[in-house]
This record gives C-alpha cells, structure tokens and sequence, in this order.
C-alpha cells in the first residue's frame, strides 16, 4: 500500500467500512447515507479513491479492507514517528508524556508490551 494519510471525512468513511465488512456496495451506501448524509456518487468516489490507494477492494458488489483498521493506524503510527521524531519511539514517547504523566494502568500495559516485544 502507497503511504496515504486520508482526511477526517475519508477516515470516519474508512471507520464504518472496517466496522462493518464484508459489506455490499448497495449497503455501504446507505450506511453512508444515514450516517454522513452522503449520496450514492460521493460514496462510491470516495470508496474508488481508497480503493486506489490500496486500503479497500470493491469485488463483485462487495467491500472489503486490503488492510486492517490496526495494520492501517500501526503503519501511520510508524510514519509519524519516523517523520516527527526520526523514527525514536522513546523520544516521541518522551515527548507524549512531557506534559502528562502516564497512569498505572498505561505503564503497566506499556511494561506487558515491552515483556512480549523481549519474548519474541
């Protein structure tokens, strides 16, 4: 997939695609409709321009993700940080707690993460 960082309309379409696939065309539409007032011709430009960009598939009148909602946000993720902070997970990690302490609960998920990352 080509490096692609879709604006706020586009994510929140890409979120209902990944909350719903497989999904049919016919009924992405009207979950477009309803939820962000779209019509059929902006769902269907939007839906070819992700597909273009290698995040969805449109086959046989059914829609689905090249990529997983995690998979997508690990690799923005990673370019952030490789972009903001020359690819050093402890500075950027630096740099988020610098204004706000982290809490038990995110040092202990954050230590569980180091452990399995050590393991393997």
């Amino acid at each position: 997939m080509k490096e692609y960082t879709p604006g706020a309309v586009e994510r929140r379409f890409a979120d209902l695609i990944w909350e719903n696939e497989p999904i049919s065309s016919k009924d992405l539409v009207t979950l477009a409709e309803h939820t962000l007032s779209w019509k059929k011709s902006t769902t269907y430009t939007i839906l070819r321009r992700l597909s273009e960009r290698g995040l969805f598939r449109n086959e046989n009148g059914t829609v689905t993700a090249c990529l997983s909602r995690e998979a997508f946000l690990a690799r923005q993720s990673r370019r952030y940080i490789e972009e903001s902070f020359d690819g050093s997970l402890p500075h950027f990690l630096a740099a988020f707690t610098a204004q706000e302490r982290l809490s038990a609960s995110e040092l202990a998920a954050l230590r569980q993460l180091i452990a399995q990352s050590e393991e393997g």
